[in-house]
């Protein structure tokens, strides 16, 4: 991986459209967070939950528009999401689209080049910005070095940044994912699918699994979805992660607070991992004893 590059052009991410009369109030009542504070010029994190409240996909929204929301999220789960939201929208005045093959995705750290002036730049993760530039409307941007996913993904772990892809779509209740530390849980808006769930959860400091921060001590390969054990016999399974130099990883993982806070989980059959746990960004409440 880099440490100075300025530019990542592979995020694998794609965009979902939502347009009409109803798009607001439609997504209200499907996503976690309170779309009717989403704003141009601004990413809101929400997720989109099952029933029994378990992230199918996490979305960064924002408005092109009073009635056009485009949400942000990994391409692989656009299609998903776009079918199952479509299953709902009814007499909604709403449609729901994949709009991933319109736009291009682009991350950048530190000061932005010059852009099209149709450009979306969408502060994201602190010093990081995500740009939608239409492919209409095609750039050529004068940068310094470009960086790879890899690169992206591991200043969101270093943030303490979730993501769901299809590895781990209805993995994870939103708390296990601290939505609710970053913002992306709306206690006092209305219903929505998953918010018996999650609001019990919060409210009766029900979560003793969180994801939290590690780094292997000897080299191991590590992908989104995989079980294991810790050393110290906590179970975990990942979130995300990233190689580092020396055949290391560097991983986001849900995992309890402390040894035997919990009944583990199946691991993945490997011998258990020796890890050194790094801070996150944000203090993590565990559940109550």
């Amino acid at each position: 991986m880099h440490s100075g590059w300025r530019l990542v052009t592979e995020l694998g991410l794609g965009v979902l459209r939502a347009r009409g009369a109803d798009a607001r109030t439609f997504l209200q009542g499907q996503l976690s967070n309170d779309t009717t504070a989403v704003r141009s010029g601004q990413l809101q994190l929400s997720g989109y939950h099952s029933p029994q409240g378990r992230a199918i996909a996490l979305l960064r929204l924002t408005a092109l528009a009073a009635d056009d929301l485009l949400a942000i999220l990994p391409l692989e789960l656009v299609p998903v999401v776009v079918a199952r939201l479509s299953r709902f929208v009814l007499r909604a005045k709403v449609r729901i689209t994949d709009d991933s093959a319109q736009w291009q995705i682009l991350g950048f750290r530190g000061e932005l080049p010059r852009l099209p002036a149709s450009a979306l730049s969408l502060p994201y993760g602190g010093a990081r910005q995500l740009v939608l530039i239409q492919k209409t409307d095609p750039a050529a941007l004068e940068v310094g070095e470009t960086g790879s996913r890899d690169d992206w993904v591991a200043a969101d772990i270093a943030a303490g940044l979730p993501q769901v892809f299809l590895a781990t779509s209805e993995a994870f209740v939103a708390q296990m994912l601290n939505l609710d530390l970053l913002g992306g849980i709306a206690l006092d808006k209305g219903c929505y699918t998953g918010q018996e769930i999650i609001a019990r959860a919060h409210y009766r400091g029900q979560v003793k699994r969180r994801m939290q921060h590690f780094v292997s001590e000897l080299p191991c390969a590590l992908s989104p979805g995989q079980s294991g054990m810790l050393a110290d016999g906590r179970s975990f399974k990942v979130v995300a992660a990233v190689p580092l130099a020396a055949g290391r990883c560097e991983f986001l993982a849900v995992a309890p607070a402390a040894p035997g806070a919990d009944e583990p989980e199946a691991a993945s059959g490997t011998q258990p991992i020796a890890v050194q746990q790094l801070p996150l960004p944000y203090e993590l409440p565990f559940a109550r004893p």
